[in-house]
């Protein structure tokens, strides 16, 4: 009966400590699962409160505007600088892709004939000229012998017109919300200082962290896209300039590899192989060496920005971008190269601790902590 009675608050006291945590954990579980659908839109909202608080300051500091007029003020401008015309392009594509696959399927596209001198590109050049021809001289016979892959290319095009979209959604969406979270910086900032302090332990190191993570968002909208659209609009000039057909959408896709870190050379390297074959060679010579500039100066640009004033070396922020990308699309640009860049200053604070002073030499120490273990 003693046991019993013993055991009876024992079980109490268990009782008192599981059921809190257990409720708080289906609290925490229920929070996630609700925010779960909008991780993408509040990263994104983060970084773009992040990378125009700069502009937010300089707004309110030299032209003396209120904290809300200086958030709308930036939210209008991006909206009319980059929403608005990316909106009416990607609107227009939209819009046209149903009527384009309809043609295609149908044969009435109408091809001009192939340059002569596409023959003479190494490898594909014989392939590429007779189903050229064929599209441009017997359609339907074309689209019944690549039905697969033009119904693969079809769908394709479907798809992006739905990204381009729901794209459109998420960046407006993340405008708005990054113009409200600029208007109340100041007491946003105060509380996520609450926040890495309870976090860190102190306020020094949640202040460092906090600018850390600021510093990296910065140094990858800098670095990784700012390099990326240099690098893209550089090859674009080529592309127009040699009258490329899909110039356009072929800088598009040079901007979006420089983004993600793979080679452009993969995108120039056809567009010089159409030089050769439908250009003089004065011309094409000039185009391929335009085209090697464009393609290495982001390894002029990269070490000018990426990691430009961070005590994070640029190759662990690349490392951090690429990864990203991979574990998270597009969004882990900036994800990726955060948690790397925190937790490589976490290590190096780690590794760099001294041992306690315990007022010995370390062969004394040694030779102590080895005579106790004896």
């Amino acid at each position: 009966m003693m046991a019993d009675n013993s055991q009876t608050p024992r079980l109490g006291a268990i009782v008192n400590v599981i059921l809190p945590l257990f409720l708080l954990a289906l609290l925490v579980a229920l929070c996630v699962q609700l925010l779960l659908p909008f991780v993408g839109l509040l990263v994104w909202t983060i970084i773009l409160a992040i990378c125009f608080k700069p502009l937010h300051d300089r707004l309110m500091n030299k032209r003396g505007m209120s904290s809300r007029w200086s958030a709308i003020t930036i939210g209008v401008g991006l909206s009319a600088i980059i929403l608005v015309p990316t909106a009416i392009a990607a609107m227009s594509a939209a819009s046209s892709i149903p009527e384009t696959v309809a043609t295609i399927q149908r044969g009435e596209t109408q091809v001009p004939p192939p340059p002569a001198r596409l023959k003479e590109v190494p490898v594909v050049g014989e392939k590429a000229f007779a189903a050229w021809t064929q599209a441009s001289t017997d359609m339907p016979a074309f689209v019944k012998t690549y039905r697969t892959q033009l119904t693969g290319f079809t769908k394709s095009l479907l798809g992006i017109a739905a990204g381009l979209f729901a794209a459109i959604l998420v960046l407006v969406l993340a405008i708005i919300f990054a113009a409200i979270c600029l208007a109340y910086s100041v007491s946003l900032r105060a509380y996520m200082s609450r926040v890495f302090t309870r976090i860190t332990g102190n306020r020094e190191s949640g202040e460092h962290y906090m600018d850390l993570i600021a510093a990296t968002v910065k140094s990858v909208a800098n670095g990784v896209i700012g390099v990326a659209f240099v690098q893209a609009l550089l090859v674009g000039i080529g592309f127009f300039a040699i009258g490329m057909p899909g110039a356009g959408l072929l800088s598009l896709l040079a901007m979006a590899f420089g983004v993600v870190q793979v080679p452009v050379i993969l995108i120039t390297l056809p567009a010089i192989l159409y030089a050769f074959a439908v250009k003089s060679t004065t011309v094409a010579i000039i185009f391929t060496v335009w085209s090697i500039i464009g393609g290495l100066s982001d390894a002029v640009l990269k070490p000018m920005m990426i990691g430009h004033g961070l005590e994070v070396p640029m190759p662990i922020i690349l490392l951090g971008v690429i990864g990203g990308v991979m574990a998270f699309g597009l969004v882990g640009l900036f994800i990726g190269a955060v948690v790397l860049a925190v937790g490589y200053v976490l290590f190096g604070e780690w590794v760099g601790k001294a041992a306690p002073d315990t007022g010995q030499t370390a062969p004394t120490a040694i030779k102590g902590t080895l005579q106790a273990a004896e």
